[in-house]
């Protein structure tokens, strides 16, 4: 009886977040899931059950009649690519700005005014930031006008803008921080005597952090992925912008067809996308034991 009671009460405290989450998370990817199934003319959506979108999205796939990939696999392509750049880029500068907070920095005052200097740029809007980017990218822009002042260069860099390193350059900005939180967390769980026996039986710092602190930072560094990745391969302003609207991604052909109202056309590529990262994150997942760790 009393575990009954018990089960009661804490069904009674999860049916809040439960229906939360049913209503603003289940019920939109179902609807998007339904929607992928449906026909569309002109003019009105028909609520009549087809597998046509995603035929008419793998169209001509693998390879076109001349040989060359189909749009669909090259879009999935630029966008893991993006995708992966990103990771590692941010995974890089994530662990190594974590570890100077966390065994660098004496104090937990100095810890937690240096970690909220990191969120300063999250108080504004990715949009502005990333137009950050423009004045100082562009072709009469200050790193343009720096290095041809410098001799360095004869002519501006045109691909300092509206390139894919603009767009990587973006998304390294936008999406470091969701990498730095993370892996922060682990570091700050890690038993600094671990470290102090590490240097005891002779290992040499780089030593320290290969075998002690990447090890046991193993889980903040996939959360910090899951983070990155499903951000990036789903971002679509940010490869518009950046791009100069000449740079495709998944993201950005699924905006595009709902701007024309190609909804069904539009919810089979989100669908195929949320696979994709899913399967992404379930690759991530058998890395480490989230439940377990966390």
């Amino acid at each position: 009886m009393k575990s009954a009671r018990t089960a009661a009460i804490a069904w009674a405290q999860a049916s809040p977040l439960a229906a939360v989450f049913a209503l603003f998370f289940v019920v939109p990817l179902a609807l998007v899931l339904v929607v992928s199934f449906w026909q569309a003319t002109e003019y009105e959506l028909l609520p009549a059950f087809t597998g046509q979108n995603y035929i008419d999205v793998f169209a001509g796939c693998p390879v076109t009649a001349d040989g060359d990939l189909c749009v669909t696999f090259k879009t999935y392509l630029s966008t893991l690519k993006f995708g992966v750049l990103t990771w590692a880029i941010t995974a890089a500068l994530g662990f190594s700005i974590a570890y100077f907070l966390a065994f660098h920095v004496q104090g937990t005052l100095m810890q937690t005014v240096l970690f909220i200097i990191c969120t300063v740029p999250f108080w504004t809007s990715n949009v502005i930031r990333m137009i950050s980017w423009v004045p100082l990218l562009g072709r009469n822009g200050l790193v343009n006008q720096t290095l041809i002042g410098a001799g360095l260069v004869d002519q501006p860099v045109e691909w300092l803008l509206f390139s894919d390193f603009s767009v990587v350059l973006a998304f390294v900005h936008l999406y470091t921080m969701f990498m730095i939180v993370p892996i922060f967390n682990s570091m700050m769980r890690i038993d600094r005597n671990l470290l102090e026996a590490a240097r005891d039986n002779g290992a040499s710092p780089w030593q320290t952090v290969v075998h002690v602190v990447l090890p046991l930072s193993r889980t903040g560094l996939i959360i910090g992925s899951i983070f990155v990745l499903a951000l990036v391969m789903g971002d679509f302003v940010t490869v518009g912008v950046m791009g100069g609207q000449q740079i495709a991604s998944v993201g950005k052909i699924i905006q595009v067809q709902t701007s024309y109202l190609q909804f069904p056309m539009a919810a089979a590529n989100a669908v195929i996308l949320l696979a994709v990262v899913l399967m992404m994150i379930a690759a991530l997942m058998r890395l480490v034991n989230l439940r377990k760790e966390l």
